[in-house]
This record gives structure tokens, C-alpha cells and sequence, in this order.
């Protein structure tokens, strides 16, 4: 097998183990010799013996305690040279204990404090030194015999701690065929310009700079660190990284390595969704403390995209119980291992349930009580619920009712409701009967607050004097959900394409699915009752950018590695998605992110008896006339490139009774 210098490990770990005792032993007969002016015959009036037994010993145990040993020799970095400095100070403590102890007993030192302080500096000096020796002879033959040797030349964008231990991990832990090098740093901060940070130069961060050093290094790798993560600069520099394929990676933020150390499967590639340049999300801790702790928590849709990320960040501030509802029994299992194996003290409680099952859901509520529901579970698949209306209704309105209702029944403070922007002037059956939920979640609200009514119930079922509040969330497409556009480009990349996009103008708005559960966490804090939040999705994005910026991500060039082919658009499918109604406004909140929608306000009992009738219909399987009643209980529902456009055609108006169409005449449903 071809020998090259990656494979060579220059010192096993015993040869170093061996030098490093041979060292302290030779910097205490150094201190001996300088302390004594090299009188040997004085010198040798002690007992040397003992003196040698005492050093092997003392020195072999703190050398194995603190590793110094450990490291890769050719890659000696500060980390190395701080356990070197720790075990050389833990033996000389010894040392003078041993003399502390001889000192009480009225026998001679061991050895004179001035030579343990002599020795103490030697033995730093010494091991430090051969091994900058080996490091350097290692380098010099690296140079010379380069073009035997696979060698990636690295620049790491921020040269201070994270830039320091990025490059001492991607140094240390290169794989054995593929030895890496960091050649520069590029640094915002003017202080640093011009220095070097361990030999490697440090340079300012202008406009060209990355022009010039692709011309001096042709280094093949930039890996960016906290200097860049909210920087509006690092779209820029991945978009040349792009543009002359450059591999480009990042670091986590410094809070998630900093106890650990910094790992090199952490630092991974620049991902699509780290290119929203979004700025980051402050968030109220504690307020959100104050909501959450201590509370019984239950998450509908748990196991999906936004229910799952949603149980992680709850339980980060310590709710009494989280229990996560899904009826998808494998996905609700692992988010239960993987919550239990992070926050091991909490009481999580998986419960296997459907939302449209109203007994199972009375079960759920009268054992375990929540005290805040976060209602995720929705069929979202606009495709798939244009061939299902009847199941669309089912799950996204029926399950929401049932789900709402029982809050009220059993005294649930807060109930915050997932939609969609799908759901603002829909153009199919998923968005219209997401903004039927909304209407029930939000009539219902004001409907249980209206000083008006005497207490009692609605139809046997809701009672009037409940003080549940029930908020709506809003917002766009989320990167990297189950089924978004992000994972099945991936998956048509990684087979060689084509990559399919429905439209060259279909745009969309995007948010991480981090970003989207902090928002609805905070919107679920500041909530009042009766509001549908809208966040800020940002600028929206073009797919066809989307599906090109992925296919560059992958080291590929769109139109000649892999083909973008355009299918026209789906049943139901818009061009452009909307947060807002055209009758909509909104109110701006404390948070910068978070608006509140102005919306017209609906009469809780007719919009029940309306959906009570609709879900009967749907269990009828009628899919035709589910989608007539939802057109006449959401007016500007209007179908898109789908065979519902018949019913807009043959539709001349309202279908409501003119008694019912005053209820709905003020809320333009």
C-alpha cells in the first residue's frame, strides 16, 4: 500500500508519552545544573534515586490524566500546549507538597524549590519545543513533496476564537487522503488586518478580496464562522462561492459548541435555507418562561415538521407535561426518544390519536387536562386535498372543531392555531378550508367573550362563560418541512434530475421551520384572544432560483449537469402567494415580526351550524357539493387550474339564504 505523509502519524502516542517523561527528567537535572552552577559533586549529594523514581511517577500520572499525549504531533495547537502547561503545574504542585510534607518531619527536601521552579520552565519549554520541531519538519516536507500529497487549501471567513478553533479541528481531524490547509483568514475587524493568527495571515474583508485570494492560494474552501452567520453579506460571498465553485461551509453558532468543543461534523455545507438572509429572531425568554413553565402542554401534529420543532423549543422551558398527539405511530415514537434523551427530567407523554375522532380527543382532554394547546395537525398537501375535499374538511375543519370545542369544555387558558397564507384569497380546497378553521377558531373566540351572552352552552356541546382564548397563526411555506419543495429537490439532485418546477414565475414565501415555531411561540405569549397573526415571511422567492441556487449547492451547474424542466402548474396552484386579504390590514405588535391581521368579525353560531352542515356533507363523500358549500361559506374562494372552476363558472352568487348571508355579509367569508 502507497505510504504517503497523510497516512503517517510521524510519533505514536507511547514514543510521545516516553519523550515527554525523558523531558521532565532532563529539565530537573537542568535545574540541578543551573541552580548549583553546575557543581556536580554537590549535585551528586543528593538522593538521586529517589529524586528519579518520584519524577517518572508523578509525571507519568499527570501526563495520563491530562493527555498530553493525545494529539496528532504535526498539528500541536494551543489546546495541546494548555494540557502540556496544566500537567507540568499539577507535578511541580507535588513536587513542593512532597517538600511541605519533608519540611514538617524535619528530614531535606526532596529538591530545592528553586530547582522545582527551574524545572517547572524547562520542561514547558522542552515539550513545547520538539514538538513545534516535528510540526515544522512535517510542513517543510508537506511542501516539498506536495504534489504527491491531495491537499485542499482552506479560508476560513472571522479570525478570532471560532476562527482559531475552526482551523485547529479542520487541521487535526483532515481525513487521512485529503490533508487540509488553512491558508487565510478573511476578518471584519480592522484591528486584525495585516497579522497573522498561528502563521496563517489575516485578511481585510474588501469587495475582492476573495478575488485575490483564489488567485494567490487557489483554495477550494471557505468555511464561514460567527463573524458572517447574520452578516447581509453572506448571501454575497456564498453566491461567489457559487459562482466559481468553491465549496462553502459553516460552523454552528459558537452557544452549541462552546461547552463540547468544536467537532468536524459540525462544520457542515451552506445549506438552502441558511440563504434567507434573515436577520435573527429576538425573543421574549422571559415572558415565554412565564407562559410555559410548570404548564401542561399539548401539541397536535407532534410528529410533523412544525409540531415536532414545536415540542423542542417548549421544552426547553421546563412545561410540567408536554403531550404529543399524532396519528402517525412511528414519527411520534422517535420525537419521543429523541425529547426524552434531551431533556431526560421532563414528563413527555406520546398519545396515538386523530383529531376527527372526537372520543378519542374527550379522552386526550379529561386525562391529562393542558392547560395550552398548540393545534399543528392539518393535511397541508394542496395537490392531494384537491382530489380529497371531502377529507380536507374532515381533518382541517372537523378536527379543528373538535379539538376547539373540547378546549373549551375542559378550561384550556390558550389555544393557538397553525395555518397558512394558503388560506388568504385560496385558490384550493387545502387553503379554503384552513380559512374555515381560522373563522371557527376566531368566531369562537369572540363569541366566548362577549359579555352579551348568559352562561350556559351552544347546541349541548360549547358553554358560553369558558375563558379559553384561541389565537391564529399565519404564515408562508417552511424550508425542509415533510414534503416541501426543499427535500424533494434534494432527493431529484441526488438521483442526477431533472429538477421540476411548475412554473419559471411561481414564487413563494419562506421561512425556516426554526423561525416559524419561535414566532409562534412568541405570538402565542402576546396573544389576547380572537387575533390571526401574520408574520413577516421576508421577500418572497422565485422557485426556479430556488431549485437553481440548490442544484449550484450540490457542486452541479443547472442546464448542463442537471436539467430544470417546468410542468405547468398544479390543480390549485398560485402564481403568488398572499398573507392578506385585499380587505385585510394589519396592526404592527412590539415584535418587529409579528403584525396582526384586521379581519371582519363573524357570528359563532351560524358559522357552527354552517360547518356542522359541511361536515355532513363530507362524510357523505359528495366531494362536488363539499366544494360548493365551501365557495358559498368562503366567497373569494375561487378556483385555480383545477375542475372546481366549473362551480365559479355556473356560480351567480351567494347560496346562502338571505337571513344567513346578513350573518356572513359583514365578514365577506
Amino acid at each position: 500500500m502507497k505510504l504517503t505523509l497523510s497516512r503517517l502519524r510521524v510519533l505514536p502516542r507511547w514514543v510521545i508519552y516516553l519523550i515527554d517523561l525523558f523531558c521532565a527528567l532532563m529539565a530537573v537535572i537542568i535545574g540541578f545544573l543551573l541552580r548549583f552552577n553546575f557543581d556536580l559533586p554537590h549535585i551528586a549529594t543528593f538522593n538521586w534515586l529517589d529524586i528519579v523514581l518520584t519524577v517518572v511517577l508523578v509525571n507519568s500520572c499527570t501526563f495520563i490524566i491530562f493527555r498530553t499525549f493525545a494529539g496528532i504531533i504535526r498539528h500541536t495547537s494551543l489546546q495541546d500546549a494548555w494540557r502540556i502547561l496544566v500537567a507540568i503545574i499539577c507535578s511541580t504542585g507535588i513536587y513542593a507538597v512532597i517538600n511541605a510534607i519533608q519540611d514538617v518531619q524535619g528530614g531535606a527536601f526532596f529538591m530545592p524549590y528553586s530547582v522545582i521552579l527551574i524545572a517547572f520552565l524547562c520542561a514547558f519549554a522542552m515539550m513545547l519545543l520538539y514538538r513545534l520541531i516535528v510540526k515544522v519538519i512535517f510542513d517543510q516536507l508537506m511542501n516539498v513533496n506536495g504534489k504527491h500529497i491531495a491537499r485542499s487549501n482552506v479560508v476560513i471567513y472571522g479570525a478570532g476564537y471560532a476562527g482559531s478553533i475552526t482551523r485547529d479541528v479542520l487541521q487535526s481531524k483532515a481525513k487521512e487522503e485529503h490533508l487540509v490547509r488553512v491558508v487565510a483568514f478573511i476578518e471584519d475587524d480592522a484591528y486584525s488586518w495585516g497579522t497573522q493568527l498561528e502563521g496563517v495571515p489575516i485578511h481585510r474583508a474588501a469587495p475582492n478580496v476573495l478575488d485575490k485570494l483564489l488567485s494567490k492560494y487557489h483554495f477550494s474552501q471557505l468555511v464561514i464562522t460567527d463573524a458572517l452567520q447574520s452578516s447581509p453579506n453572506k448571501e454575497a460571498i456564498v453566491e461567489w462561492c457559487l459562482q466559481h465553485k468553491i465549496k462553502a461551509q459553516q460552523i454552528p453558532p459558537m452557544a452549541q459548541w462552546m461547552q463540547s468543543g468544536l467537532k468536524m461534523k459540525q462544520i457542515k455545507d451552506i445549506r438552502i435555507e441558511d440563504l434567507l438572509n434573515r436577520n435573527v429572531i429576538i425573543m421574549d425568554d422571559e415572558a415565554l418562561s412565564m407562559q410555559l413553565s410548570d404548564k401542561v402542554i399539548l401539541i397536535t401534529g407532534a410528529a410533523g415538521s412544525i409540531g415536532s420543532e414545536l415540542a423542542r423549543q417548549v421544552s426547553a422551558f421546563g412545561p410540567a407535561k408536554v403531550i404529543l398527539c399524532d396519528q402517525a405511530e412511528s414519527p411520534l415514537h422517535d420525537l419521543f426518544l429523541e425529547l426524552k434523551e434531551y431533556y431526560p427530567e421532563l414528563n413527555f407523554h406520546p398519545f396515538l390519536g386523530d383529531v376527527c375522532n372526537r372520543r378519542q380527543m374527550e379522552h386526550l382532554y379529561n386525562h391529562y387536562h393542558p392547560q395550552i394547546v398548540f393545534h399543528a395537525a392539518a393535511y397541508k398537501h394542496v395537490p392531494v386535498m384537491e382530489r380529497a375535499p371531502d377529507m380536507a374538511v374532515l381533518n382541517n375543519v372537523m378536527g379543528t372543531m373538535n379539538m376547539a370545542e373540547l378546549a373549551v369544555a375542559y378550561d384550556v387558558d390558550k389555544f393557538v392555531m397553525i395555518s397558512t397564507d394558503k388560506a388568504v384569497n385560496p385558490t384550493n380546497v387545502m387553503g379554503a378550508s384552513k380559512r374555515l378553521a381560522e373563522i371557527l377558531a376566531q368566531s369562537l373566540n369572540n363569541y366566548l367573550h362577549n359579555t352579551d351572552h348568559v352562561n350556559g352552552r351552544i347546541d349541548g356541546s360549547v358553554k358560553t362563560d369558558g375563558h379559553t382564548v384561541f389565537i391564529t397563526t399565519r404564515f408562508g411555506n417552511v424550508l425542509g418541512s415533510n414534503g416541501s419543495v426543499v427535500p424533494w429537490f434534494k432527493k431529484l439532485i441526488e438521483k442526477g434530475g431533472p429538477v421540476t418546477v411548475t412554473h419559471p414565475e411561481v414564487t413563494r414565501y419562506f421561512m425556516t421551520i426554526s423561525e416559524a415555531c419561535q414566532l409562534v411561540l412568541q405570538a402565542g405569549v402576546m396573544g389576547k384572544g380572537g387575533e390571526i397573526f401574520v408574520f413577516d415571511m421576508g421577500t418572497p422567492v422565485k422557485i426556479a432560483d430556488l431549485a437553481s441556487k440548490m442544484i449550484q449547492l450540490s457542486g452541479l451547474e443547472p442546464g448542463t449537469d442537471i436539467e430544470i424542466v417546468y410542468t405547468g402548474l398544479r390543480p390549485g396552484e398560485k402564481l403568488y402567494e398572499e398573507l392578506l386579504a385585499k380587505k385585510e390590514d394589519i396592526i404592527p405588535t412590539y415584535h418587529e415580526k409579528i403584525m396582526i391581521a384586521k379581519v371582519r368579525v363573524y357570528d359563532y353560531p351560524l358559522v357552527k351550524r354552517q360547518i356542522q352542515k359541511l361536515i355532513k356533507t363530507a362524510h357523505q363523500g359528495n366531494v362536488w357539493e363539499v366544494v360548493q358549500m365551501m365557495k358559498d361559506m368562503v366567497p373569494e374562494y375561487k378556483s385555480n387550474n383545477s375542475k372546481f372552476e366549473e362551480l365559479d363558472i355556473a356560480n351567480h352568487g351567494d347560496h346562502l339564504t338571505p337571513s344567513e348571508h346578513n350573518g356572513y355579509a359583514s365578514e365577506n367569508i
